[in-house]
């Protein structure tokens, strides 16, 4: 079943989120790494606590915009002006 343009449009946003996430955790991982260096240890975990949970958001969004393709997920109303 293909998907509707406001089902398209979710499942587009669900993932660029994901992205945003990922790209997001993998440069507080990288600013952790620099802090640790610097011998700045309480702060780096501190930043890797966050980025882990950047990670556990970016694999529900993920999650959801599969649920989306799969038609389990679905917009029921519209936001944006999209109708169905």
């Amino acid at each position: 079943m293909a998907l509707t343009k406001p089902n398209q449009q979710l499942r587009r946003d669900l993932k660029e989120a994901a992205a945003l996430l990922k790209w997001s955790g993998v440069d507080l991982m990288q600013a952790a790494v620099r802090l640790s260096e610097a011998g700045q240890e309480e702060e780096a975990r501190e930043l890797l606590k966050i980025a882990a949970s950047y990670q556990d958001a970016e694999d529900k969004l993920a999650g959801y915009a599969d649920e989306v393709k799969s038609g389990k997920l679905m917009r029921t109303n519209s936001r944006y002006g999209l109708t169905p």
